[in-house]
C-alpha cells in the first residue's frame, strides 16, 4: 500500500487558532507555494469595526493591532454588498489609497491578493485574506483551491466563536434559573468588554499583545463575574453595606468563577477554546488591588497577571459611569478623577492612563451601547 500522510492532520488536534492557520497555509504551500500570506480579519457587527485577528506567514505581518469601520472601506463592502470574493493580481492599483490596510500591505512587497467574506449561516463576520509578493498568481485554478481552505477557516474560527458563546449562554441561563439578580445589565458587559479592548490595545506594544490575545480578552471580559452565581441573593442585591460574614461570603465569588470555568470546559467539551489561562486568570483576580489589599488572595503589582488588572479597570469604570438601583451614573469627568485618584492603591496606572487616551472611543462605546429601561 502507498503511504500517505495527512498534511492536515494537526488541526485536528486540540491547538490555538493560530496553530491551525499556519498547519493550513503550510498544506496550501504545498500545492501554490507562492501563497505567503494568510489573515483573518473579524468584524463587529454592532461597531461596524473591522479588526486583524490571526495570520500565518514567514515575514510579520504588516498590521497588527489594527481596526477600521467597514463602512468607510469601499473595496471590503462591496464585497459584502455582492456576496463574492475579489481577486486583484496586480496590487500597485491600490497606490494613492489613502488607507492605512493598503499601504501597509503594499509597503510589505505585496503583489496580489484574494479576498473571501467570511459568512456562516448567511452572517457575515469577517474576512480572509491570500496574499503573494507575485503578481497574476490567483487564476480560476487557485481560487477554487483558495476557496475550499478559506470555509475550512470559516468553520474554525466559527467553532471557537460558538463555544465561547456557548459559555456565556450558559452563564445566563444560570442567572436567570437561580433568579440570582445581580443588577450589571447586558449593556454593562458590553461597555466594559469593549473597554477591556482599549486598554489592551493602547498596552499592546509593552506588553507584546498581538491581535488574539485581545480579542479574547474583549470576549472574556464578560465573564469575570461568573462566580455571583453561587452568591446567594440577600448577599448580592443588599442595598446597604455588607456585615463582615456577608462580605466573607462575596470574597469567594472570585475562585467560585475560576472553578465553575473548569468544571464548565470539561462538561462541554470546549478543549478547543485557547486562552484557556486568561479566563481562568480574569474570573480568579479581578478583585485584585496593586497595592495587596484586594481578595482573594491579596496579591499585589505585577503579581496580578495583566489581563485582570485590564478587567478590573474597565469594569470600575463602567461601574461609576451607569446608574444602578442603588446610586446615580457618575459623570465620565468624574469617573476619570476617581481612576487617577485609585491609580496606583487599586488600579495599575497604566491600565488607568491607556483607558484615559482613548476618550473619544469611550463615549462612542457609550452612545452605542446605552442603557434603557429595560437595561
Amino acid at each position: 500500500m502507498p503511504h500517505h500522510k495527512d498534511a492536515l492532520n494537526s488541526i485536528n488536534k486540540t491547538s490555538s487558532i493560530a496553530e491551525k492557520l499556519k498547519a493550513l497555509h503550510k498544506a496550501t504551500q504545498q500545492h501554490h507555494p507562492f501563497i505567503s500570506r494568510i489573515s483573518v480579519a473579524l468584524y463587529d457587527t454592532n461597531t461596524d469595526l473591522l479588526k486583524t485577528f490571526i495570520y500565518s506567514g514567514d515575514e510579520k505581518t504588516p498590521l497588527s493591532n489594527y481596526q477600521a469601520k467597514l463602512s468607510e472601506i469601499d473595496s471590503l463592502k462591496n464585497i459584502i454588498d455582492a456576496s463574492e470574493p475579489r481577486v486583484i493580481n496586480d496590487l500597485t492599483v491600490l497606490n494613492g489609497k489613502p488607507k492605512t490596510h493598503s499601504s501597509a500591505v503594499l509597503d510589505a512587497g505585496y503583489k496580489s491578493s484574494y479576498t473571501m467574506p467570511m459568512i456562516f449561516n448567511d452572517h457575515f463576520f469577517g474576512f480572509v485574506f491570500f496574499n503573494s509578493f507575485e503578481k497574476n498568481v490567483f487564476n480560476e485554478h487557485v481560487m477554487i483551491e483558495l476557496d475550499m481552505i478559506s470555509h475550512m477557516i470559516t468553520l474554525l474560527i466559527f467553532n471557537e466563536r460558538a463555544n465561547i458563546r456557548t459559555l456565556l449562554a450558559t452563564v445566563k441561563s444560570a442567572l436567570n434559573m437561580t433568579h440570582s439578580r445581580d443588577p450589571e445589565t447586558a449593556s454593562h458587559l458590553e461597555r466594559m468588554s469593549r473597554y477591556t479592548r482599549l486598554i489592551a490595545r493602547e498596552l499592546a506594544s509593552k506588553y507584546d499583545f498581538d491581535d488574539q490575545y485581545i480579542e479574547h480578552i474583549y470576549l472574556f471580559a464578560p465573564l469575570h463575574d461568573l462566580g455571583k452565581i453561587k452568591v446567594p441573593d440577600r448577599i448580592l442585591l443588599k442595598p446597604d453595606k455588607l456585615t463582615n460574614e456577608e462580605f466573607t461570603v462575596m470574597k469567594d465569588h472570585p475562585t467560585d468563577g475560576k472553578e465553575l470555568i473548569e468544571s464548565l470546559m470539561e462538561n462541554y467539551g470546549l478543549s478547543g477554546i485557547g486562552y484557556v489561562s486568561m479566563l481562568e486568570n480574569i474570573a480568579q483576580y479581578h478583585h485584585e488591588y496593586v497595592d495587596g489589599s484586594g481578595y482573594p488572595e491579596g496579591l499585589s503589582g505585577e503579581d496580578i497577571p495583566i489581563e485582570a488588572r485590564i478587567v478590573t479597570v474597565a469594569d470600575v469604570f463602567d461601574a461609576l459611569t451607569s446608574e444602578r438601583p442603588y446610586k446615580k451614573a457618575w459623570s465620565n469627568e468624574e469617573a476619570y478623577t476617581k481612576l487617577k485618584e485609585m491609580s496606583g492603591i487599586q488600579f495599575d496606572p497604566q491600565c488607568v492612563e491607556a483607558l484615559l487616551k482613548n476618550k473619544d472611543e469611550i463615549e462612542a462605546i457609550q452612545r452605542t451601547f446605552m442603557e434603557n429601561d429595560y437595561g
